[in-house]
């Protein structure tokens, strides 16, 4: 006899380990912590199999788990696909896109692809600036929806990447052992700034800025020449340029996420179809990744505790 997964319950298993958080999948689920938590179990009741294991107060993916997760994704994804097709209308106009100028390589072409095949006729228009600016070009309209990187995911956003800044260097160089360091960074709206000053003054260092843009070519260009360090986002470090171990005594940086943001109003049917891909993208990248949640589902037996060491094999990357 044939038996059915229920697809509500696969949803709520790859949105708990694609935002790495039970708490931030049941806002995105539009449901609480405990219901999404219950989810979890019937699902492992079904399967007769724990999905996740329990190590230090953190949840990570058991064996189960993991093979189940890019099957789950894939079924979803038809799922979707499907209902879209038969309830979708033929989309057709513009939509304007905000985008860090970081995060352009790493993330934008694979979601632009994939989005231009299903909607020849939508014209997609870029507007990379830094994030403050493009908060402000959301609230004035002249955005459709956009892309952040932000410290913490506080307003109306929806959190698609945690990710750690670090400091880059060109491979061999000596940058980082000059005194004073010569950092280059981005200009006064750059969320990476403030951390980046912050840190270098904790540490007493002599340190001076050998440019400040909000171009991030220039400032890549200028670390790639070694005549100075930057800060990135690890997932957007572009080939050519390495992160700096702890061995270079840099201070540490903080980690940020990556941040989508809707207008208030909701957004555009066609804003919303692109935010849709846009999250395929990043939960596609995510099920490469070790798949660590950061909160416990009560009610779990633990099991054997075990980390996942598959590497997250994103090309060059994005914030």
């Amino acid at each position: 006899m044939p038996r059915d997964l229920d697809l509500s319950l696969l949803r709520a298993f790859a949105t708990v380990v694609e935002t790495g958080s039970v708490t931030m999948a049941a806002k995105l689920l539009n449901r609480t912590q405990a219901a999404v938590s219950l989810q979890i179990r019937r699902l492992e009741d079904s399967l007769s199999q724990p999905l996740f294991e329990r190590q230090h107060k953190k949840l990570i993916l058991a064996p189960a788990g993991e093979l189940l997760l890019g099957q789950a994704q894939r079924l979803l994804a038809l799922n979707d696909e499907i209902f879209d097709r038969m309830t979708t209308p033929a989309f057709d106009g513009e939509v304007r896109l905000g985008i860090p100028v970081d995060v352009i390589t790493t993330y934008v072409p694979p979601i632009l692809r994939r989005f231009n095949t299903a909607w020849p006729h939508v014209r997609v228009s870029l507007i990379a600036k830094n994030s403050f600016d493009l908060l402000e070009d959301l609230a004035a309209g002249a955005v459709d929806l956009t892309i952040t990187t932000d410290l913490d995911s506080a307003g109306r956003c929806e959190v698609l990447r945690t990710d750690k800044l670090v400091w880059v260097g060109v491979p061999g160089g000596a940058a980082h052992r000059r005194t004073p360091l010569p950092i280059a960074i981005g200009g006064k709206t750059c969320r990476f700034r403030p951390v980046t000053i912050e840190a270098m003054r904790r540490t007493g260092r002599d340190w001076r800025v050998v440019l400040q843009v909000a171009n991030q070519d220039a400032v890549n260009a200028t670390v790639a020449a070694g005549l100075a360090v930057g800060a990135l986002l690890r997932c957007t470090v572009p080939s050519g340029l390495e992160v700096l171990s702890a061995e270079a005594g840099l201070p540490e940086l903080p980690a940020f996420m990556i941040n989508l943001h809707m207008p208030k109003t909701g957004g555009s049917d066609i804003a919303k179809e692109l935010a849709r891909h846009i999250r395929a993208e990043f939960a596609a990248r995510a099920a490469l990744g070790e798949g660590v949640l950061t909160d416990e589902i009560s009610g779990r037996t633990s099991g054997r505790a075990r980390r996942a060491s598959r590497s997250n094999a994103t090309h060059a990357r994005a914030r």
